[in-house]
């Protein structure tokens, strides 16, 4: 049996363009992205088009969901709000659990989101590293072995891009995945072994696009 688990982490975030932002935001752990993320999210999406992808699962934090919409718009696919890909709900970076929109609230705003689709896996504040990683890495294995063994894309946050690897390909991962903004992991399943092909591309991305990422 073959398929392919794409994995990607949302493109840039408004805090790290504008770190003020986060002073008076009502939900200052959840930003939208920034101008250039968004540039950045429509060519991500330029990238997979002709995947064969049949389903877009995404984290319910705002950038995750903007990210897939990008993808989801090309692909002509809904958006499954999937809370095992959660961001890493870390004590240190964040005070109290982070507020984000509800699901009624994101579907008003992205009309590509599967209201009936039901989330596989919670994600609980406070987290260990070693919690987000099993999460994360749990969440990629249930969706891709048991209920979903077509093409799949999951759009997530750093931490969760590299459980989600481990957890389909194991401790390679760790050196292998570099999750940076809007990258992409490419995993195929070729029984009995799912193998890593693409640790990190960002050749959808253009040079001044990385210029600004990296700035």
């Amino acid at each position: 049996m073959s398929q392919i688990v794409w994995i990607a982490r949302h493109a840039n975030r408004l805090d790290f363009v504008n770190p003020d932002w986060f002073l008076t935001a009502e939900r200052r752990y959840d930003p939208p992205l920034s101008d250039d993320g968004t540039i950045q999210a429509q060519q991500l999406a330029k990238r997979l088009k002709g995947e064969k992808i049949a389903h877009i699962f995404a984290s319910p934090f705002l950038r995750t969901v903007q990210t897939a919409n990008a993808v989801a718009q090309v692909l002509n696919l809904p958006i499954k709000l999937e809370t095992g890909l959660s961001e890493w709900l870390n004590p240190v970076w964040m005070t109290e659990e982070p507020e984000r929109l509800s699901t009624p609230a994101l579907t008003e705003l992205f009309n590509r989101i599967d209201i009936a689709y039901t989330p596989r896996i919670a994600a609980n504040y406070p987290e260990t590293q070693q919690k987000v990683r099993e999460r994360s890495g749990q969440t990629a294995r249930c969706l891709a072995t048991e209920f979903f063994p077509d093409n799949i894309l999951l759009v997530a946050h750093g931490a969760s891009v590299l459980g989600a690897a481990m957890g389909l390909v194991g401790e390679i991962a760790k050196t292998e995945v570099k999750a940076s903004l809007c990258s992409l992991v490419k995993v195929v399943r070729d029984e009995p072994e799912w193998l890593l092909e693409l640790k990190g591309d960002t050749s959808h991305l253009t040079h001044i696009e990385e210029v600004i990422r990296f700035a």
